[in-house]
C-alpha cells in the first residue's frame, strides 16, 4: 500500500572532474575533457546508495522521477518500480533538464525531492521550486559542495529520508543555496555566492553545514604548522609529499616555492614542487615511483570533511597507496574549535575506505600542538 511519495532527480555527470582536478563539471567543454580522459560519474552510483537506506519502506513509497539516468535507472537499481514522467535525450541532459524534472516532480507532488549533485544542482533545483514550501534533500555527489541542503553523504541522506517519511523527523529548516564561480576556481580565485534557501528535514547529525572561511586570527597557527610540517620533510628526505587544497595548506605551500595552486592538489620532494594541480592518474604515476609518501589535508572550515569535499584527486586509490599511517591532517585551532563536539568526516565514495578511515586522527594545530579527534562517516 503506497503512502508516501518520494521525488528523485539524478544530475548524471555531476561529480566526474572531481579526480581529473577540474573542479567541478559546470560547462560543455569541461564535460567533453572529462569524457574524453575516460572520467567515470559518480552521482548515478550515489543516488543507488541513499535509496537503498529506504528498503524498509519499499513498498509504501512511490518514487516519482525522470527517465533514464536521471533517476530511472538508479531507482530501478535501487530496487523500486519508479514512475517516470517528462522526457530526456539520454546521454545529453542539461541543467534545464534538471530545473525542469524537478518543477514537474514538485507538481505532481511529493513529500520530499531527492537530488543527486552538487552545488550547481542545488542551483538548479533551488530555481526550480524557489517559490513553494518543498522539502528536498540532496545527496552530496559534485566537486564542490558548499550549500547546507547536502546531507553529510550518500548514506545519511537516504536514512534521513526514510526517517523524514516515517514521521521520526518532523521539523523542516531552511538551508542555504551556495555555488562558486568554477572559471575563477579554476584561476585559483574563490567567488562564492549565496543564492537562496531550500526546505530541508532538520537533524543535525545528518546534514553538513555551510562552508565557511579563515579567520583572520590564525596567522600564528598557520606559520606553526607550517613548519612543523617542513621539518617532518626534513626527516623524510626523498619521500613524496601530496597537499591538498586549501588557505590552510597554502601557508605550507609558500614556504615551498612561488609558484602553487591554492584550490588544487601539488606535490613535492625534498621541499621542491614536482606536479601542480595534479589529478588522480599524475598521482598514481608519481606514487609508483617512491618508496614512502605522506598525505598532508586540512579540515574543511564549518564542516569537518577532511575527505572527499574538493579533494577528489586525492582517491581512494591514491589514499590505499599511500597509507592510512602516512595521512597528516591539518587545521588551525580556531577551525577545530569551530566544529564543536562534531567529528571530522570522510566521503570518499568507497565505503569500506571510509570505515577504514574511521576512529581517531591526530590533528596538527601548531608546531608542537596536536589534537586527538574523532573521524565519522
Amino acid at each position: 500500500m503506497i503512502r508516501h511519495r518520494l521525488g528523485l532527480v539524478v544530475n548524471p555527470i555531476a561529480g566526474m572532474g572531481g579526480r581529473l582536478g577540474l573542479k567541478g563539471t559546470d560547462g560543455e567543454e569541461v564535460l567533453r575533457i572529462c569524457r574524453e580522459r575516460g572520467a567515470i560519474a559518480e552521482a548515478p552510483k550515489k543516488a543507488v546508495e541513499a535509496l537503498l537506506r529506504l528498503a524498509p519502506l519499499k513498498s509504501e513509497i512511490e518514487i516519482v522521477t525522470y527517465p533514464g539516468e536521471m533517476g530511472e535507472i538508479e531507482a530501478k537499481d535501487a530496487g523500486f518500480n519508479p514512475t517516470v514522467i517528462g522526457k530526456i535525450t539520454p546521454g545529453e541532459t542539461t541543467s534545464e533538464d534538471t530545473r525542469r524534472a524537478a518543477k514537474e516532480i514538485a507538481d505532481y507532488g511529493v513529500d520530499i525531492l531527492l537530488f543527486a549533485g552538487g552545488d550547481g544542482t542545488a542551483r538548479d533545483i533551488y530555481s526550480a521550486v524557489k517559490d513553494r514550501r518543498q522539502v528536498v534533500l540532496g545527496i552530496p555527489a559534485g566537486v564542490k559542495i558548499h550549500s547546507g541542503v547536502f546531507a553529510i553523504n550518500p548514506r545519511r541522506a537516504g536514512e534521513l529520508a526514510l526517517l523524514y517519511l516515517q514521521g521520526k523527523v518532523k521539523d523542516v529548516r531552511e538551508a542555504e543555496v551556495m555555488d562558486i564561480d568554477e572559471e575563477a576556481f579554476r584561476q585559483g580565485r574563490v567567488s562564492a555566492a549565496l543564492y537562496g534557501y531550500l526546505l530541508i528535514p532538520h537533524e543535525r547529525t545528518f546534514v553538513q553545514s555551510k562552508k565557511a572561511g579563515q579567520a583572520a586570527s590564525d596567522m600564528i597557527d598557520l606559520e606553526g604548522i607550517s613548519y612543523y610540517i617542513l621539518d617532518h620533510m626534513d626527516k623524510n628526505q626523498g619521500a613524496l609529499y601530496i597537499i591538498g587544497p586549501g588557505t590552510t595548506t597554502r601557508a605550507i605551500k609558500q614556504k615551498i616555492g612561488d609558484k602553487y595552486t591554492l584550490l588544487g592538489v601539488d606535490v613535492c620532494q625534498n621541499k621542491k614542487f614536482i606536479a601542480l594541480d595534479a589529478d588522480e592518474s599524475t598521482l598514481l604515476q608519481l606514487l609508483s615511483g617512491v618508496q614512502k609518501a605522506f598525505i598532508v589535508v586540512t579540515i574543511i572550515g564549518g564542516q569537518g570533511y577532511i575527505f572527499g569535499r574538493g579533494n577528489q584527486q586525492i582517491s581512494p586509490r591514491v589514499i590505499r597507496k599511500v597509507g592510512l599511517e602516512n595521512i597528516i591532517v591539518i587545521a588551525t585551532r580556531n577551525k577545530v574549535s569551530a566544529l564543536g563536539y562534531n567529528p571530522l568526516l570522510v566521503d570518499t565514495g568507497d565505503e569500506e575506505l571510509d570505515q577504514a578511515l574511521c576512529g581517531y586522527v591526530r590533528v596538527v594545530t601548531g608546531y608542537l600542538e596536536q589534537r586527538l579527534m574523532k573521524v565519522s562517516i
